[in-house]
């Protein structure tokens, strides 16, 4: 495919309400990512993320918008993101910003118009029907019908996630033209792009039809109906024809329910984004009803398949979007090691396994740390609305509350959104004002200042592994190269890059036990390897417990 400058990018996430307190009120800001660019930039990053810092009531973190052109006041000022902007700018980093235009908060001035006349022109920004009974059996994605009253109406409107999410009409397009003048208003300040969410729920099924009933609650989870509908190539192309290749801007999308025979219209030569998050592997312990209460079980040959699945997919037409966590997934290093979560040895070398792959990189804070999940002793101790919904819908279900809580302490997503360590003293030096969200156990010995002082700790090992895919001899084929898998034992994935110089091979170790794989010849060079030493016996490759090695044929 054609070269494209964010191809080469490192993208790094924020969730800014944790990344560091500026003003020590117990939530993070703007000014504190300012501050921590340094940081940032000795790690090698070259692109930030933001999660959402929109006005917003915060029912759900921000992505439940008040304001579309304004700052959360506990976030800072629209100043403070100029500042940031252009500070970023100076080294060499680039500023991404979330794009929520599937729903809005209820307490946004267009809504709220909406509610107070039925005849105004706003009532068609949204999804209003007529009814004494909930149109259909829909369940939204945090629980209970997505059919929402409206107070003193035999009226309902619509909602995929929480009540207090209505979802925008994107049949009406005088709504799809006030998105797009906010999108260019945004690009004019000087962003590189957007992360869009949920962007695959913008059409709906205009037949409102019942699904299966798939719970006790008898109704049907709403993908039924309302994720990635026929008709929703339209929307997408005019939403990127109005703004994006306007600004020849970068766009990731959250994508759920493409299927790989349709990666083209979304990310080939012509395609709707840069590139969209593929989420069948970082999902391979939930069922396809998205219920983290009924845990799936999988092996490492099953998480190679679906890798190399996703990577050969998207090889065909575009470029891919990888990943191991995010804001809305557990700590990848809990979720796949299980036991070894705390051996360094298994997190770099489940690190480089996703790094090497083809596309762009994406590092969620706290990542380079190898940061575990949180065990929370109560729901209560729990701020997410998914988390608590899957709890509740868990006991609904039959299981006990010992199991509903394993269920969430395993699966929830405030396992990542917990403050970031910068050092050891209280609340991890996020703030000296008591966090909005509890520290993970572990901050006291995992945090930044430690890790930069050990040359030997994951943070080194995360700044030399980008430095390697940016600058090192081997940059060409690691970012352009084509990829294609390897046969590897029940413990390793393994593939190989290539371009018209060279082959690289690469094999990821991640089980307990020595592992012998045959080497495809003879004369081979190692360019990249964890631990101490590269065995080559007898035409074979001997991989310690968690050992990563890459080879170059001679």
């Amino acid at each position: 495919m054609e070269k494209r400058w964010w191809q080469e990018e490192i993208v790094y996430q924020i969730y800014p309400k944790s990344f560091y307190d500026s003003n020590n009120d117990g939530i993070g800001d703007l000014k504190g990512i300012t501050q921590k660019l340094p940081y940032l930039q000795e790690l090698g990053v070259t692109m930030l993320w933001i999660c959402p810092f929109y006005r917003s009531p915060m029912n759900d973190n921000g992505y439940d918008i008040s304001d579309y052109q304004s700052i959360a006041p506990e976030f800072g000022s629209m100043e403070d993101l100029d500042e940031l902007i252009a500070q970023a700018r100076q080294r060499g980093i680039r500023i991404v910003i979330d794009l929520v235009i599937n729903h809005t908060s209820d307490e946004h001035e267009w809504f709220q118009k909406a509610l107070a006349d039925p005849d105004s022109p706003y009532r068609d920004y949204y999804i209003f029907r007529p009814g004494k009974t909930p149109p259909n059996n829909w369940r939204s994605c945090f629980g209970g019908s997505c059919w929402e009253p409206v107070p003193g109406q035999e009226e309902y409107y619509f909602h995929v996630f929480a009540k207090k999410q209505p979802d925008l009409n994107w049949e009406n397009p005088a709504l799809r033209q006030k998105l797009y003048e906010m999108v260019n208003w945004w690009l004019d300040k000087g962003i590189a792009g957007f992360r869009l969410d949920a962007i695959t729920y913008i059409k709906k099924d205009l037949t409102w039809h019942d699904g299966e009933p798939d719970g006790a609650d008898g109704l049907s989870i709403c993908s039924c109906g309302a994720l990635n509908q026929p008709g929703i190539d339209t929307f997408l192309h005019e939403l990127r024809e109005n703004t994006f290749d306007r600004h020849q801007c970068f766009t990731v999308a959250e994508a759920p329910g493409v299927p790989y025979d349709h990666l083209d219209a979304f990310i080939g030569p012509d395609g709707h984004f840069s590139m969209i998050f593929d989420f069948s592997y970082a999902d391979l312990d939930i069922g396809s009803g998205g219920e983290w209460f009924r845990p799936v079980p999988w092996t490492i040959p099953k998480l190679n398949r679906q890798i190399m699945t996703c990577q050969m997919a998207v090889q065909k037409c575009g470029w891919a979007a990888n990943f191991l966590e995010n804001h809305d997934q557990p700590r990848s290093t809990t979720k796949y090691l299980k036991d070894a979560q705390h051996n360094p040895d298994a997190v770099k070398t489940l690190a480089a396994m996703y790094f090497f792959l083809r596309g762009t990189p994406f590092i969620y804070q706290g990542q380079e740390l190898g940061m575990v999940n949180c065990e929370r002793q109560g729901i209560g101790e729990f701020d997410d609305l998914s988390t608590i919904d899957q709890y509740n819908r868990s006991i609904q279900e039959g299981f006990s509350e010992a199991e509903a809580l394993e269920m969430a302490n395993r699966r929830s997503r405030d396992n990542a959104r917990t403050p970031f360590p910068w050092n050891g003293e209280q609340y991890g030096g996020f703030s000296q004002a008591k966090p909005w969200l509890g520290m993970a156990e572990e901050y006291p010995a995992v945090n930044v200042q430690a890790q930069q002082h050990d040359p030997n700790s994951v943070w080194h090992f995360f700044k030399k592994m980008i430095a390697f895919r940016q600058s090192g001899p081997h940059r060409n084929c690691l970012i352009y190269g084509n990829i294609e898998p390897l046969y590897a034992g029940e413990t390793v994935i393994a593939y190989r890059r290539l371009n018209e110089e060279e082959r690289l091979y690469c094999w990821f170790n991640l089980g307990s036990e020595p592992v012998s794989e045959p080497l495809p010849q003879a004369d081979m060079d190692p360019v990249w390897h964890t631990q101490n030493a590269v065995r080559m016996e007898n035409g074979m490759l001997i991989l310690a417990p968690y050992q990563s090695v890459i080879l170059r044929e001679r």
